[in-house]
């Protein structure tokens, strides 16, 4: 699977964006299908996650403000992005597993595909 990630920019804080991530190349409806961030000098950390009966997951800096959704039509994943924060400035990337393992869905080491990094900047 290929994935290609996009939408991110410059905002300012209290603002929102909506970040893309296009799918190729494999049996997208099966994947489940993640968003990732990472920022200067932290670890990779998972933001949200939508499974292929559509069942979400979010970290708990993502609750109530991003809302991640998938159109298997279009091969697409989105990350809705609301009440953004300085804090949230980071490179988002988009990511694909098959694991059936409820607990590996927060963990980056369980995703086989990468999507390259779009920057998010927030400014206060």
């Amino acid at each position: 699977v290929q994935l290609q990630a996009s939408g991110g920019g410059l905002v300012q804080a209290g603002g929102s964006l909506r970040l893309s991530c296009a799918a190729s190349g494999g049996a997208f409806s099966r994947y489940l299908m993640a968003w990732f961030r990472q920022a200067p000098g932290k670890e990779r950390e998972f933001v949200a996650g939508i499974r292929w009966d559509y069942n979400t997951y979010y970290a708990d800096s993502a609750k109530g403000r991003f809302t991640i959704s998938r159109d298997n039509t279009k091969n697409m994943v989105y990350l809705q992005m609301n009440s953004l924060e300085p804090e949230d400035t980071a490179v988002y990337s988009c990511a694909a597993t098959r694991t059936a393992i409820l607990s590996s869905y927060y963990n980056k080491d369980a995703y086989n595909y990468w999507g390259q990094g779009t920057q998010v900047t927030v400014s206060s």
